[in-house]
């Protein structure tokens, strides 16, 4: 089983797009985000993010078997936790992310809303790192979230590994490897979404395997629908090429490319297709848009939220 845990939607694709990308990218499941970054939907319009939630949905409605949706909240907003609930328990949405633009992860006020993620026990996606659009990314450096452990019903995600705070990020994630907690029970897991240009990539990921293993890796692409298969497979690709050149063998692979995101999606997990893994097939090396040897010289195509 092949997990993409990092995917946009803009309000423009259907069920079916999605099913087809999927299909064409070989992903039997996408995690998939409510619009805020696409015309008509913003994180500074809590309205909107309520129409986005509806529209996701719909979206995944009679096919949980693949799709799994994470409503979007701005934890600024009072409101915030109501419509939480709401997605989770009246829309069927199984988990939710959000965006430190403009607030800190361990101020007060966003601490309700924190609150109840962690009393419905959801998994919860974070940006971190650098925002490619030029926003201020002082929010988001790995270190502030630390103070979401005072909500351990809540299962983190930082996206990008941080970057280019990846240390930093690393040295959250280890924590309760310190402390003897098991990968699956830890509190962050992170996606391997790339914040970082390519010249970093393989040192990047290596220092993270070496100290955090596989188990608290998982993988995404970051990929925006509509679009085609092709664009989720290069970027899963990308991902493979390092894995290989760093000699990764099939059970880390296994739990980068599913049982990390298995483990962070708990109950969300889709259960039709069972708990177990099968070691994902590497890209074969003739459908591979960069080969290995490539990655280090392959222009920079930076990853968003």
């Amino acid at each position: 089983m092949l997990i993409d845990a990092h995917l946009h939607c803009t309000g423009q694709e259907t069920t079916s797009d999605v099913l087809h990308t999927l299909d064409e990218a070989g992903v039997d499941v996408g995690v998939l985000l409510a619009p805020f970054l696409s015309p008509g939907y913003s994180l500074d319009d809590p309205a909107s993010l309520r129409r986005a939630n509806e529209h996701l949905a719909r979206l995944v409605k009679g096919r949980e078997d693949r799709l799994v949706g994470l409503c979007v909240v701005d934890p600024r907003d009072a409101q915030a936790p109501q419509d939480l609930r709401h997605a989770i328990e009246d829309l069927g949405l199984h988990g939710v992310k959000m965006v430190p633009t403009g607030w800190y992860p361990f101020e007060e006020r966003v601490q309700p809303t924190f609150a109840a993620a962690s009393a419905m026990n959801l998994p919860v996606l974070f940006h971190s790192g650098v925002f490619i659009d030029g926003r201020s990314s002082r929010f988001c450096r790995p270190s502030y979230f630390e103070s979401l452990r005072d909500h351990p019903g809540m299962r983190v995600a930082l996206a990008h590994l941080g970057w280019p705070w990846t240390d930093e990020a690393i040295a959250v994630g280890l924590i309760d490897l310190i402390h003897g907690v098991p990968a699956e029970q830890a509190a962050f897991r992170f996606d391997l979404s790339f914040g970082a240009p390519a010249v970093y990539r393989k040192e990047v990921l290596g220092r993270a395997l070496s100290v955090l293993g596989s188990g608290l890796l998982q993988f995404g692409s970051d990929c925006f629908l509509p679009c085609p298969g092709a664009e989720l497979r290069e970027r899963r690709s990308w991902l493979e090429a390092l894995l290989l050149e760093l000699e990764v063998g099939s059970v880390e692979m296994d739990r980068i490319f599913c049982k990390t995101a298995q483990a962070w999606l708990g109950g969300a997990a889709p259960q039709a297709r069972g708990t177990g893994c099968t070691p994902a097939a590497p890209t074969p090396a003739h459908e591979r848009t960069t080969p290995p040897a490539a990655m280090s010289r392959m222009r920079w195509r930076p990853m968003c939220c």
